[in-house]
């Protein structure tokens, strides 16, 4: 079940969405503030965002800023404004597909399920991951760095695939857990912390300096963009 973020703050047309979604098997989360509905983006990594353009605490634009700073999360505008100016920016920063009020929402249903599908296409995964010198086989699970092979647990190599397959992207500790061992449970996401420390002082020339796996402090950990 795909998860949607509505952020909004006409409290009616978050209702009517909600309910359209949800006939369709969505699952829902709604915030009505821009501040508010980043922080639960970044908290449940939601797989489509459905953000207006102006919002109380964040306004839209900044929202999907800050989201393409770390992610590549389906986002689709929703706003009053129908200037041409005001959709391209929006465009030009991330958003992936525009709605001007007043819309149908059959057709904004019609809209997120097009871009999950084409989202989901693109997030089919390669059979070999690169990060610098490092290089992952997925289907023989196994890691070389300059060519020589690297002994990683199963967890580990989780974290390194999870990472690696979208550098530059902040993975927070709840998702890493998840990538590893399907279930976040409450409690066990700091142990996310000693299994990077223990990747890191296999893959890393300094492990007190990290150059693959940076920390995102008050976030989790990402792969170093500039190495993908």
């Amino acid at each position: 079940m795909s998860q949607i973020l509505i952020v909004e703050d006409e409290r009616e047309l978050v209702k009517v969405l909600r309910s359209y979604l949800e006939k369709e098997n969505f699952s829902v989360l709604s915030a009505y503030r821009g501040d508010t509905g980043y922080s639960l983006w970044e908290k449940e990594n939601p797989d489509l965002v459905l953000l207006d353009l102006n919002l109380p605490g964040m306004n839209g634009l900044d929202f999907a800023r800050k989201i393409r700073q770390q992610a590549q999360t389906p986002l689709i505008m929703i706003t009053a404004r129908v200037e041409e100016s005001d959709q391209l920016v929006g465009l030009e920063i991330g958003a992936d597909d525009y709605i001007t009020k007043p819309f149908s929402p059959r057709i904004v249903v019609a809209k997120v399920r097009a871009l999950l599908r084409r989202a989901q296409a693109e997030r089919i995964p390669p059979k070999n991951l690169t990060l610098g010198d490092i290089e992952i086989d997925i289907d023989a699970h196994t890691v070389t760095k300059s060519g020589s092979f690297i002994e990683l647990t199963p967890t580990e190599f989780d974290l390194l695939r999870t990472l690696a397959s979208q550098p530059g992207r902040a993975f927070s500790r709840k998702h890493l857990l998840e990538a590893t061992q399907e279930v976040a449970y409450e409690g066990y996401e700091r142990s996310i912390d000693t299994h990077i420390k223990n990747l890191r002082a296999k893959i890393e020339p300094d492990p007190h300096s990290p150059k693959y796996i940076e920390t995102v402090f008050g976030i989790g950990y990402r792969a170093n963009r500039e190495l993908g």
